[in-house]
Formats: C-alpha cells, sequence, structure tokens
C-alpha cells in the first residue's frame, strides 16, 4: 500500500498558503466551528468562502494523495468490478486503474486505513488511494454499471422495434405511461398491446435469458425514463438491462394474463403463479407486482421443480458435519430445527432432508407458506389464512393423521412452538424453521415466544444454522497471497508473509466476469447433549450455551466459512457479506 504522506498542516493553512481564502474568512469559519460538528472545509463551503473543489484539492495537498479528475484521470474499463459492491458501497471506494500488482482506487476518505487493508485482503493488491469527491465517485460507478450482455441481441431489439410501432399507434407515449394519473386511455393500450405478438415475444424473451443465466428472481422495475430488469443470480442482483419507458404497461399487462391477475387493478399488490416450461424441464415462476411512483413493479421467483432435490452431498456440507446430520434425521422422534436469514437455503436443505428420509415405510406431513416444490410421496399442506389453515391450525389435524414425520415451514408463533413442541415429545419427528442468527440464538427465540425452558431440552434433538455463500468460479480461479497483517484481522491465524494462499474468480464469460458460479452453504450444526439441556432448563446466558456447544464439537459459521476459503470454494469476501454482514 502507497503510504499517505501527510503534511499535518491544518487544512485552513494550506487554503491560506493556496489564496483560496482570507484570514478572516478563516477565522470566522474557524469561530462558526467551535458550535458545530461538521468538519472545516464543509463549514467554508457552506459560508460561501472557498468551493468544494477547493476544499478538495487543499485535502488531497494534506493527505499527500493525488486528486481525481474526472476526464483527465485514466480510468481502465471494468477494472471496478475487482472489487467486492460490498466493499465499494461501504468505504465509497472505486478502483479505476490496475498496473502490475498495484491498484489505484479513487476514496472519498483515503485516510481510512481500515479500508485500505480490506481493499488489500479483498483485492490481493497493494493499494495506491487517489482523493474523489462523492459525485465523482457516482460518476465513476455510473459507467461501470452499465447493464450486462444478456443474449437476448437482435430478437429483443426487434421485438421492442416492433412495440414501439404499436405502441405509437396506440397513443402510449413516454408522457401518457407515468402511471401516475390512472389514465383510463392509457390502461387500454396497455391491454391492446399485452395480447400483440411484439410484447410476448419481449416478456419471454426476459423470462427465458432468466433460466438460461440460473437467476432465481426477476425484478422488472418502473423508472422516470425507461424500466430496468434486474436478475438475482446466486444470490445477488445483476442489472442486465434497460427498456423504453412506453413499454411498461404492456410489459406489466402481459405478465398479468400470463399469472391471472387483475389486469384493471393498478393500486393494491397482486400475487400470482406461471407454469412454464424449457427444453424439458418445469419451472413455476411466483409472482408479485406492487405499485410505486412509476407505475407497478413486478417480481418474478423462479422456481426449479427439479433444483431442490439435489441431495444432501451437494449441499456444501463437510462429510464430518453430514455424519451428524443423518445420524440426527434417523431419530424416532423430536424436534430438529433450521435457522438463517430470508434466502440463506434452509427450504433446500429441509427438502433434501425429506427426500433422504422419505420411504414408503413413512407417513410423512408438511405445512407450507407456500409449497413451492412438490416431493413425490410426501403430502403438502398450504397455509390458507382465509378458510382458517394456519401452521398451528394444521398442526392440531396433523396429529390425527397418524404422521412420522412433520414439517412445519416456520415457527412464528407461541401456538405453533407448543404444538410443533408436544408432537415431537409423542412420538414424531419435526422439522422447522427459526429466524435466528446462528444456531444457539434459537434456544433464545423458543424462550422469548413463551416456551418453557424444560419443554425445549426435552424436545430439541439440533439445530443448524447456515448461509448461502457464491462458489468461486472454477473456470476463472486463479490463487493470490492477501498481506498478513488484513488476514489475521479478520480471524486466520500466520505468522509470515505468504503462508496462507486464498482463491478468487478472475471473471470469464462462464461467470458474466462476476468471478462467482453457484453457491454453497455455510453450517452451524448444534446436537444438544446433557450438559446444554442443563444449560437451558437453568435459563444460563447465551454465551454459556455456545461456549459449551463449540467445546462438544459444534464448528461455527465463521469456522466453516473459513475452512471452505482455505478450501478454495468460495471467498473471503463472501464470508464477510454472509456471516459478518460487513
Amino acid at each position: 500500500m502507497a503510504a499517505i504522506k501527510a503534511t499535518r498542516r491544518p487544512l485552513g493553512e494550506i487554503l491560506l498558503e493556496e489564496n483560496l481564502i482570507t484570514r478572516e474568512q478563516l477565522d470566522q469559519a474557524l469561530e462558526v466551528q467551535k458550535s458545530s460538528a461538521d468538519r472545516l472545509g464543509r463549514i467554508l463551503v457552506s459560508l460561501g468562502f472557498a468551493s468544494e473543489r477547493d476544499v478538495l484539492r487543499a485535502y488531497a495537498l494534506q493527505l499527500g494523495v493525488p486528486l481525481l479528475e474526472i476526464g483527465t484521470t485514466a480510468v481502465d474499463d471494468g477494472v471496478a468490478k475487482v472489487l467486492p459492491q460490498s466493499l465499494i458501497k461501504r468505504y465509497n471506494a472505486v478502483p479505476i486503474r490496475r498496473t502490475g500488482n498495484r491498484l489505484t482506487v479513487a476514496m472519498t476518505d483515503p485516510a481510512n486505513v481500515f479500508a485500505l487493508d480490506d481493499i488489500r485482503l479483498m483485492t490481493g493488491f497493494e493499494v495506491e488511494p487517489v482523493l474523489a469527491s462523492a459525485d465523482d465517485l457516482e460518476a465513476l460507478l455510473a459507467t461501470d454499471e452499465a447493464p450486462q450482455e444478456t443474449g437476448m441481441g437482435d430478437a429483443l431489439s426487434s421485438a421492442l422495434e416492433d412495440l414501439g410501432v404499436a405502441g405509437q399507434a396506440l397513443g402510449a407515449d413516454d408522457s401518457a405511461t407515468m402511471g401516475m394519473g390512472g389514465d383510463e386511455e392509457v390502461d387500454d393500450g396497455g391491454v391492446q398491446l399485452a395480447d400483440q405478438a411484439p410484447v410476448i415475444r419481449v416478456v419471454n424473451l426476459i423470462i427465458q435469458n432468466a433460466i438460461n443465466d440460473r437467476a432465481s428472481d426477476i425484478h422488472v422495475e418502473p423508472e422516470r425514463r425507461g424500466v430496468r430488469i434486474r436478475y438475482r443470480v446466486d444470490g445477488v442482483l445483476h442489472h442486465v438491462l434497460t427498456i423504453p419507458r412506453y413499454v411498461h404497461p404492456a410489459l406489466v399487462s402481459r405478465i398479468k394474463i400470463m399469472s391471472d391477475l387483475n389486469i384493471a387493478e393498478r393500486r393494491l399488490p397482486q400475487d400470482g403463479r406461471i407454469h412454464v416450461r424449457k427444453d424439458g424441464k418445469d419451472y413455476d415462476l411466483r409472482v408479485a407486482t406492487q405499485p410505486t411512483v412509476f407505475g407497478e413493479k413486478v417480481v418474478m421467483r423462479i422456481l426449479d421443480q427439479s433444483s431442490v432435490l439435489i441431495g444432501m452431498t451437494k449441499l456444501g456440507l463437510f462429510p464430518d458435519t453430514q455424519t451428524v446430520l443423518e445420524e440426527l434425521i434417523v431419530q424416532p422422534y423430536g424436534m430438529i430445527l433450521s435457522t438463517g436469514p430470508t434466502g440463506s437455503g434452509k427450504t433446500t436443505t429441509q427438502y433434501s432432508v425429506l427426500n433422504k428420509i422419505n420411504s414408503v415405510e413413512r407417513n410423512i406431513i408438511t405445512i407450507e407458506d407456500p409449497v413451492e416444490y412438490q416431493l413425490p410421496g410426501i403430502n403438502q399442506v398450504q397455509v390458507n389464512r382465509k378458510a382458517g389453515m394456519t401452521f398451528a391450525g394444521a398442526m392440531r389435524h396433523f396429529v390425527r393423521q397418524d404422521p412420522d414425520i412433520i414439517m412445519v415451514g416456520e415457527i412464528r408463533d407461541l401456538e405453533t412452538a407448543e404444538i410443533a413442541v408436544q408432537a415431537s415429545l409423542t412420538g414424531h419427528l419435526v422439522l422447522s424453521t427459526l429466524h435466528t442468527n446462528d444456531a444457539p440464538s434459537s434456544v433464545t427465540r423458543l424462550v422469548d415466544m413463551g416456551v418453557e425452558p424444560f419443554l425445549i431440552s426435552s424436545s430439541v434433538i439440533g439445530v443448524m444454522a447456515q448461509r448461502l455463500a457464491r462458489r468461486i468460479c472454477t473456470h476463472c480461479r486463479e490463487p493470490y497471497h492477501p498481506p498478513i497483517e488484513a488476514i489475521q484481522r479478520v480471524g486466520f491465524k500466520a505468522q509470515a508473509e505468504g503462508e496462507i494462499t486464498f482463491y478468487r474468480g478472475a471473471g470469464c464469460s462462464k461467470c458474466r466476469q462476476t468471478g462467482y458460479l453457484g453457491r454453497t452453504g455455510l453450517f452451524e450444526l448444534m446436537v444438544l447433549n446433557d450438559e446444554i439441556r442443563d444449560l437451558i432448563v437453568k435459563r444460563a446466558p447465551l454465551s454459556e450455551v455456545r461456549d459449551a456447544a463449540l467445546a462438544a464439537g459444534m464448528r461455527s459459521l465463521k469456522q466453516d466459512g473459513f475452512m471452505k476459503v482455505s478450501d478454495g470454494q468460495t471467498t473471503i469476501e463472501e464470508v464477510m457479506r454472509v456471516v459478518f454482514h460487513l
């Protein structure tokens, strides 16, 4: 990292020497600063004594770093992608140039040593900071965040061109389709366009290419001057396409027709479903519309009916963790909980468990909200609150259906929790989920709901917390050696530079230049032993329960993630993103 050679001269003195302010102006600004938390430079700008650019130049001189000049500073195309978006946003830092092992990074605060260390850790490059204004950084990001190539090409251009001609013929111009005034003529135009071939081709291309790109969600987002299409791939949203504003009414109407929604209703959210078949595979699209100031936003969740049956061996469990889990799921009774935030793969894990233990000798019943995947040989029930079919209501009837195994989509309240506990104590194996940060916290969550500790210790046999981290693309994976002080700061034990090798994806056509392809799970499996049960009954602090679990052999999410980093499966940035929320 290039050392920041600060002159240690006060900012005001530098501005004076450069004849950018007068002594009287500086004295007045210093007087204002006594009763303000603002920096001197901001005060000088607000008082009109100096321009923001002048203050930036003085700050650059104070730190001994260059100042970014948009238009004259050399910027390498696409180099910003070497730094994860999470760090770009966290530290307001954008890579602009790479020369050998040196990375030039434009930053609003080049004096932030933690930011510089993290950038070195994530990239493996020596960092040369350049001071930049917030507006200049935004401009850099705007040029770098161009939509990625979607493969739709000429087919989409042709469909949009045809749709534009049709839209103009119907009067569906930009000014009339803002979706703000409830224009009836525009609604009619949107419905008419929705039945024409061009809009059908546009929607089909968007869906087909999302499936080709392994997207889990499609976001159709109206904006002031266009419609942004984004795909969520491996848990991260990517901007893939911007289409003209006039297409929006027809696009939404077509999707509503396909999902059997009310075309005329634009003021309330709606939910629907689309079934599509591509390359011999069946997909269900769960559709949700939401009114916004620029019109209706649509999100389509893509559910691949074959993806959930991936098998326990492909979840990302280390062999020792998988062995313990397989021992738990063959127990005749007890409760096994999966915990983690939304989108952490809990449903896939539970379906994989059900598929593993499913047999003709067992009666398995599930209650889900909603039933996303149909599993052969398993009785699946969907929550229907209007009809009184809640998690708790279904559970009461399940116990009279002679079940061996019950899966409850989620324990959300005390009533559901108590019924699940009682079912597990009366000879049933119960699988369910909770929203907690880690495995030991599930105990605290159940107690907070109102479940008695002695019931928890008697019923729960295991808890598995999990996250999903992106896998490094195997087609462009490359090794690098991060600086020793940076890896020590995040918990790795290393004594010498180059002792630990990390891996990253350089970016290729296979992974759409992201460096990642697919995802793997990070897991934390807590098996309740006698010591942990005693601590639960005694209402011991969460820290004691966690320490007992670790002493009994539990591998924490952090430890599991670091092992996968060392194995070259994922990156330290991914582990920090999904486990540490950095």
